[in-house]
């Protein structure tokens, strides 16, 4: 391709509301240009990189037995009615109405349609597996995007969908599938890891996520400096200790509690502060909403409460921090005084608070704390592991481990599902033995476009993009340092022996300073040039420069094709 003909409008400097690395570099590259808030438009080198990732995608996915089919973008309410996500998933669900006033939404996923669709279609047990999957533009009404592609309203998604008999074959395909994500992000030529995580408002029971290792990186994940243990900070779980205990009431008191005022002290910090003991003598009892009614959450008072894993304790649906109406009818009291002595709801509990004794809790009333609390002054419903992890803990997987803290961007996240799905649709076949069982399904999301954004953040220096081979619009960059003749005539000929090998290059053809086509190959990021000048085509040779690294070394031009590909294979 010539650089003359392409649409590459590079900027000099980003646009004040770009936030991240890889959005400022793909608006001043000329990859993207914003059409709406969150909406994006991809530009020709974007567009290159993007169908590179999906080849990689298609043939990881093709290779784990998965089939490619294309749903509908725009679906029937109907359809997530049956699922109860048209109320569930909330405002980020794009709603619309046709012409007949019914009610359809924009995908922001497709579990509905691609149950509805295997429900009509399987009828045996024979039938099965099948694993199907689509690449293909979402819309998800996020109240803030933000960061370019990392958090698009818009953006391409490549999106599977299992099918299984039972749940023994589902876990054999959820494991497939991990097995191609670590293939693919491989292939893109990226550091990440696969780590624990919760799983939202897709749902199912058992999830991890690709996250792809960089600084920038938005969400905080905890690996083990022994194993390969790895989870999001909403998932990582916390080593069980000595003394901890499940559930049942607490033990014999050590000594009577008492009631102290502690008047406007509502934060840990302040409370410890003002009876003069440590926070982690304190316990924290956090009132939360949930579809089965408040509850009230206790973690130590130097840890934070992970809502997620708190959710899975009890096996709600949804979780929320209460607002202060709920709290102050539950508790009597407002927020910031809540304690579970005396409290008339369920009450979980963090397995670390069974090691406890003789702690501060709140006392049910404005004002006031109660010391000398210990678990034999109130009901426990059930203890587990409710905090937060965080660096320093030992890892929960190994006995010589510790957990370490990361910055990642998700790239790809995996779901075993179960039977969420296909139960609450009906999605059944007949087994061996002639019975209706429902199907057991799992998904499976790759995020197209963040997976090109996150490798700009994990590949960029001070002077742009530094793309992984894999997925680089283009291989190498032929750069004429000037307008002469003999000079213009031997880069056509480099560029015409390149594409003669297979190698996509990029002829730099424009009329201008050799200057502004360096800083320009170093912008967007191409991984190497073969750059062409009159002294160097004086001595029959040719400079081949790599991006990431910045060295040169002058090579015969005669074997300049020779010594790429040797360069790109090493």
């Amino acid at each position: 391709m010539r650089y003359s003909r392409m649409l590459i409008p590079t900027l000099r400097e980003a646009p004040k509301d770009a936030e991240v690395v890889s959005h400022q570099l793909m608006l001043r590259a000329g990859y993207i240009r914003k059409l709406a808030a969150g909406v994006y438009t991809y530009l020709p080198l974007c567009f290159r990189v993007l169908k590179k990732i999906e080849r990689i995608v298609r043939e990881e996915m093709t290779a784990a037995g998965a089939q490619e089919l294309l749903l509908p973008i725009v679906m029937p309410a109907e359809l997530w009615k049956e699922t109860g996500r048209w109320d569930y998933y909330g405002k980020e669900l794009l709603r619309i109405k046709d012409r007949h006033e019914r009610d359809f939404c924009f995908g922001p996923t497709h579990e509905e349609a691609i149950t509805d669709l295997v429900r009509s279609e399987l009828r045996s047990w024979r039938d099965l597996p099948k694993n199907l999957f689509q690449i293909q533009t979402k819309f998800r009404d996020e109240i803030r995007p933000r960061f370019g592609l990392m958090r698009g309203r818009e953006f391409i998604m490549k999106d599977a969908y299992s099918f299984d008999v039972d749940e023994a074959s589902a876990r054999k395909t959820y494991a497939r599938m991990v097995e191609a994500y670590e293939k693919i992000f491989s292939r893109c030529g990226l550091k990440f890891r696969a780590v624990e995580a919760g799983t939202g408002t897709i749902g199912g029971s058992l999830s991890h996520e690709f996250q792809v290792l960089a600084d920038s990186g938005e969400d905080a994940i905890l690996a083990c400096n022994a194993c390969k243990y790895a989870a999001n900070v909403e998932k990582a779980e916390v080593k069980k200790g000595p003394g901890t205990r499940d559930q049942g009431p607490g033990t014999q008191n050590k000594k009577e509690y008492h009631k102290v005022k502690t008047p406007g002290k509502k934060a840990a910090e302040e409370v410890a502060a003002f009876l003069k003991v440590k926070t982690d003598q304190l316990l924290k009892t956090l009132i939360f909403e949930t579809d089965q009614g408040p509850v009230a959450g206790l973690v130590r008072g130097d840890r934070s409460l992970k809502e997620a894993k708190l959710r899975d304790l009890i096996g709600c649906e949804w979780i929320r921090l209460a607002e202060e109406e709920t709290v102050r009818k539950v508790t009597k009291a407002p927020s910031g005084f809540a304690g579970p002595v005396g409290l008339n709801i369920p009450v979980y509990v963090d397995q670390e608070v069974a090691l406890m004794k003789d702690f501060v809790v709140g006392a049910n009333e404005g004002d006031h704390h109660l010391t000398g609390a210990n678990l034999g002054d109130f009901n426990i419903t059930k203890a587990g592991d409710i905090r937060a992890a965080v660096g320093g803990d030992l890892c929960p997987r190994c006995e010589k481990g510790k957990l370490e803290e990361h910055r990642g961007i998700e790239v790809g996240q995996v779901f075993y599902l179960g039977t969420k799905y296909s139960g609450a649709m009906k999605a059944q076949v007949l087994d061996k033995e002639g019975k209706q069982t429902t199907i057991v399904m799992g998904c499976y999301g790759i995020g197209i476009g963040r997976t090109a954004a996150a490798a700009i953040e994990q590949n960029h220096d001070e002077k742009g993009i530094i793309w992984p081979l894999p997925i680089a619009p283009f291989q190498v960059e032929v750069i004429p340092l000037n307008q002469d003749q003999a000079v213009l005539e031997a880069a056509e000929k480099l560029y015409a022996d390149l594409g003669e090998a297979g190698i996509e290059a990029l002829l730099d053809d424009r009329d201008e300073r050799a200057g502004v086509k360096f800083s320009d190959f170093e912008l967007i990021g191409i991984p190497y040039a073969l750059v062409i000048g009159a002294r160097g085509l004086k001595n029959k040779e040719v400079e081949l420069k790599e991006r990431k690294t910045g060295k040169t070394n002058n090579i015969p031009l005669k074997e300049a094709i020779p010594a790429i590909q040797k360069t790109m294979s090493s």
